[in-house]
């Protein structure tokens, strides 16, 4: 028998640590992304998904805007551990694996891609200086520090970073993008953005 004094198994069970729903909604959330795409994404579908109340989104995100945004955060984190995770010691092999990378994550993780780069589940946003902005200027900062090395290490030539960085990441995306819609008229996708990444590189070279 169960003491008056002391509370039963069940009521000490019958809530769910905050941080522990987050994760789970958000984990739901991604397994409904990554099944159903973008427009897949409900406050339905993600609570069914995690058998949780659909009010629990809306407690925990603020609703189907906030989950977006912690599924953009996690996103573009992934990028930046994509981009960072080279650590070759020849500064031009490193800016190469790290352009070759950015496509791999595109492939590996379409439907993140698209909510990430194509607005494929359009949201406002109060103002560009939010937690989803920061974690992107993140991923970006990654490929700029890239630049920075193979620039120091005298492989390339880089007066300003920040806008070759720029000048990269638009070639590549460009790239990626066409390949991701089916429209790389080239027999080997893979080839061909290989190439455009060489091409890249022997443009930076020092002159």
């Amino acid at each position: 028998m169960v003491s008056m004094s002391e509370p039963s198994a069940v009521g000490r069970r019958s809530r769910t640590p905050s941080a522990d729903v987050e994760r789970e909604l958000l984990s739901a959330a991604e397994a409904v992304l990554v099944r159903e795409g973008p427009g897949g994404l409900t406050v339905r579908a993600v609570a069914a998904e995690a058998g949780i109340a659909p009010m629990s989104v809306y407690n925990r995100f603020g609703g189907k805007d906030g989950l977006v945004d912690a599924l953009l955060i996690k996103g573009f984190d992934r990028l930046r551990a994509s981009i960072e995770a080279g650590r070759e010691p020849d500064m031009l092999a490193r800016l190469r694996n790290c352009g070759l990378r950015y496509r791999e994550f595109a492939l590996a993780n379409p439907h993140f891609y698209a909510l990430m780069f194509e607005e494929a589940t359009p949201h406002d946003h109060e103002h560009e200086d939010n937690e989803v902005a920061t974690h992107a200027r993140a991923a970006f900062g990654a490929l700029v520090r890239t630049v920075e090395l193979a620039s120091a290490a005298g492989v390339i030539e880089a007066r300003d970073p920040v806008e070759m960085a720029q000048q990269v990441w638009s070639a590549a995306h460009g790239t990626v993008a066409l390949e991701m819609k089916g429209l790389v008229l080239t027999p080997d996708p893979a080839a061909t953005y290989g190439e455009l990444v060489d091409t890249i590189i022997r443009g930076l070279a020092p002159r």
